[in-house]
């Protein structure tokens, strides 16, 4: 990942320095790039909340770094914790990793009946674990997923991608979801265009994921309005895959994303 699409920088400290956070502010890209420091979960539910930052992973990231921050300067202890948990949900009450994230870290608090449990010790490994999985987790998936295009147009070297939204390094720790497969394709030059729709009503698309393509240089990057996903088509030729990601995903394996995202399923 270019070191200039790091959606938060974090520093886990040592005995002498307390762990420090910043999260970019995804309200100002594409036309600056300013990072707000978190040093207290009040700092963390408002930039949640405000949509400074946004992507499933990133806000439940952003949650549990926010709270190792914040136990290592107030020095407090469970049950603090446990207020700031619950007053943390409420930053987005539809996200879905941030509920898993601070149930589980609930389910960690109380399985120590010892009442003068490290909170700050807990909330830390669990946090930096986070981090850690979701990183390793999305390069994975994306070498995965660019292997997987490879494979379904094995006489193809280079390919015509589209997608919806941001589901890239801006989203997430790093590299990305769906946008990890353009990238992994892009570390093997097997790109030959990029057709992003801006994503109405929110412009994640056009805010967002066309910046990472101007920052990573995908080639033949084009931003195009929802409604013009036929015409991108007919001029570019053969569209070779859609990556998009998902709000939702059912037991069945049904998915809701974004609208736009059935609009452009239907034309690939």
């Amino acid at each position: 990942m270019s070191s200039s699409l790091l959606s938060l920088i974090y520093d886990g400290g040592n005995a002498s320095n307390p762990p420090t956070l910043s999260v970019l502010d995804q309200r100002k890209v594409p036309h600056a790039k300013e990072y707000i420091p978190i040093k207290t979960c009040a700092d963390a539910h408002r930039v949640i909340k405000d949509m400074n930052v946004r992507g499933a992973p990133l806000i439940a990231l952003v949650a549990l770094l926010g709270l190792t921050c914040d136990l290592a300067e107030t020095k407090k202890g469970k049950d603090y914790a446990m207020e700031m948990i619950e007053f943390l949900k409420t930053s987005r009450p539809t996200a879905v990793n941030l509920f898993n994230a601070m149930e589980e870290l609930t389910s960690s608090l109380n399985a120590d009946t010892n009442a003068n449990v490290d909170a700050l010790e807990v909330t830390k490994a669990m946090a930096e674990r986070y981090l850690a999985e979701d990183l390793a987790a999305n390069k994975a998936l994306g070498d995965f997923g660019a292997a997987a295009v490879k494979q379904i147009h094995p006489k193809t070297n280079k390919f015509n991608i589209m997608t919806i939204c941001n589901t890239g390094s801006l989203a997430t720790a790093g590299h990305g979801t769906a946008l990890g497969i353009i990238r992994s394709l892009h570390a093997t030059s097997s790109v030959e265009s990029v057709g992003i729709l801006e994503t109405r009503p929110y412009n994640q698309g056009a805010r967002l994921t066309a910046f990472e393509a101007v920052e990573e240089q995908w080639p033949n990057s084009t931003l195009i309005v929802d409604s013009a996903t036929p015409s991108y088509m007919k001029k570019i030729g053969q569209v070779h895959c859609a990556v998009v990601g998902a709000d939702r995903v059912a037991k069945n394996g049904d998915t809701a994303n974004k609208i736009g995202t059935y609009h452009l399923a239907l034309h690939c």
